[in-house]
């Protein structure tokens, strides 16, 4: 493979972070320059599974056959095979020069495979165990990146990525119901605070609604907290970035709290927040 091919390549997955809106930022300015593409060709990677399991009109069986052909080229990759397509050329290459455990990209996929296939949670274990695939193996991922993969920081970042992704089901709770049939609040504590999934498809606000939200979000950032050192552990630039996701998800979560009229709604963040954001991190250094 020529240098121009593997230029392309990385190209091309840089352009694909950079073109689609994601709530936290995606091969930011802030990170280090040396990560900043390897970022972007992970993001590439997870972005084109999701597409698969949720974007379209394919039929399930044809969305697992996509994801299952995706499984087969990591496989090949891994065996030192070279693979025709632009995303799985720079992964290649990013896993070599990065020595990144390719189990973790399968957990990924594991994860896209669940959202074809599951839409409703019994309880909590089943929801953190959706986590483990879809969110922690990206903080993990970055560890490696950064050489700072150690027991103690995985288990961190662990922390803050399940929480991070737990944010965002609490504020896509609708759109998640209306758009694609998943409801991530376990089954047995909607029954415990007696909500239906008629309270939550009508947008219902009141007592028992408000009590269930607000244990999800006391949950959530009790486990954001439980991770939150690992932004003082990280240094320079890449610190900086997670303090500034940290206290993004936090902020988001403290606004979920605020909205006691209607707790189904999405909060924004405003220009104040982002200097709200910027502040705590730069002072939590």
């Amino acid at each position: 493979m020529n240098k121009e091919t593997l230029q392309n390549a990385y190209a091309e997955c840089l352009n694909m972070a950079r073109s689609h809106y994601e709530n936290f930022p995606v091969a930011s300015r802030l990170l280090p320059k040396r990560l900043r593409q390897p970022i972007a060709v992970i993001y590439a990677f997870a972005r084109r599974a999701d597409d698969f399991a949720d974007e379209g009109n394919l039929t399930e069986d044809e969305r697992l056959s996509a994801l299952a052909d995706y499984a087969n080229k990591l496989n090949q990759i891994e065996q030192g095979e070279f693979v025709n397509d632009v995303t799985f050329i720079a992964l290649a290459d990013v896993i070599k020069q990065h020595e990144l455990p390719v189990s973790l990209f399968h957990d990924l996929l594991t994860a896209f495979k669940m959202d074809v296939t599951k839409a409703r949670y019994a309880n909590f274990g089943e929801v953190m165990q959706y986590c483990r695939y879809s969110a922690n193996p990206v903080g993990r991922l970055l560890l490696h990146l950064n050489n700072a993969a150690s027991p103690q920081n995985l288990g961190m970042s662990d922390a803050v990525c399940s929480a991070l992704q737990l944010t965002n089901f609490l504020q896509d709770i609708s759109q998640d119901l209306e758009e694609s049939d998943r409801i991530y609040i376990p089954k047995d504590e909607m029954e415990q605070f007696g909500v239906s999934e008629d309270d939550i498809r009508n947008k219902t606000t009141n007592h028992a609604t408000r009590r269930l939200i607000e244990f999800q979000i006391r949950r959530t950032a009790k486990l954001m907290q439980a991770g939150a050192p690992l932004g003082k552990v990280l240094k320079g630039r890449m610190g900086l970035e997670l303090r500034m996701t940290i206290m993004g998800g936090s902020r988001i979560l403290y606004k979920l709290n605020q909205q006691h009229n209607d707790v189904f709604s999405r909060p924004r963040l405003n220009k104040w927040d982002v200097v709200w954001i910027l502040w705590k991190a730069i002072r939590a250094k």
